[in-house]
């Protein structure tokens, strides 16, 4: 009985680091790989990418049903040079690569506008560019990582400029706003940062600004993240996303590793 304790203890050891080392190896930022051409056949704008993260390949499609300025799914301009690792405006502390390639999406209309992605994922980013002439409402809180010429960081594409979070409330309903505030410049580039698990994101452009553009990474699926971190908004109670609570994962490793160790005695 002793030596089968310790064998199943050992097991259980086994997976509890297994689990935990996923969170001391933690992957940089996955970035949209955006594909393909307008799929809507009207006056709007409907266009795919796919995120590819370290255990699933996540389907990403952002909806506007007012268009767009331009969309570059590959080659063209990188608007995301300026500086680099730790001083460019698209990394920090939390953030450690900056957008993979030149894929953009750059709007132009007031309005709102949707991501949606095939399975839950967690802590996306939100990269932008040249945010100077307009301001993004989002339904969902979050938090200003980085901008260009702020904290030691380089400049932008366009040059600097700083942004402010600001919060409103509009009695059904809070309004997260990223809006400009001309210190430093009037070019803000930067990231942000939603803590969560997510399948859709919305936001309102308030401004006809010819042009500002974005694209958005993920640190991973939300069943990913979940397990190292079960302390993450929609991690514990699934987060109407199917989420499994990192326990239960834990119990299903410990259960298949019952099952072999069963297989082997017998």
């Amino acid at each position: 009985m002793s030596n089968k304790l310790t064998r199943t203890a050992s097991i259980a050891l086994a997976a509890a680091v297994a689990l935990g080392s996923l969170s001391v190896n933690a992957a940089p930022y996955f970035w949209t790989d955006w594909t393909g051409g307008d799929l809507d056949s009207g006056a709007g704008f409907r266009g795919q990418g796919t995120i590819t993260t370290a255990s699933s390949t996540v389907t990403v499609t952002y909806t506007n049903a007012n268009g767009i300025g331009f969309y570059q799914p590959s080659g063209g301009t990188d608007y995301y040079t300026g500086g680099a690792g730790a001083t460019s405006p698209y990394t920090s502390a939390q953030v450690d690569n900056r957008p993979t390639g030149s894929d953009i999406v750059a709007l132009r209309f007031a309005g709102s506008q949707t991501l949606q992605f095939s399975e839950a994922i967690a802590n996306p980013v939100f990269a932008f560019v040249s945010l100077n002439g307009n301001g993004y409402a989002f339904d969902q809180d979050f938090e200003i990582l980085s901008l260009g010429g702020v904290g030691g960081n380089a400049c932008g594409f366009w040059g600097c400029g700083g942004a402010e979070k600001v919060v409103v409330n509009l009695g059904a309903a809070t309004e997260y706003q990223l809006n400009s505030n001309n210190v430093g410049g009037t070019e803000p580039h930067g990231v942000i940062r939603f803590l969560g698990t997510f399948s859709t994101l919305t936001w309102r452009s308030s401004s006809n600004e010819f042009w500002n553009g974005f694209t958005v990474g993920v640190q991973g699926t939300a069943v990913d993240v979940c397990v190292t971190d079960p302390t993450l908004p929609g991690c514990n109670n699934g987060g109407g996303n199917g989420v499994p609570a990192p326990a239960t994962l834990a119990l299903i490793a410990l259960g298949l590793a019952g099952l072999r160790l069963n297989a082997r005695r017998r």
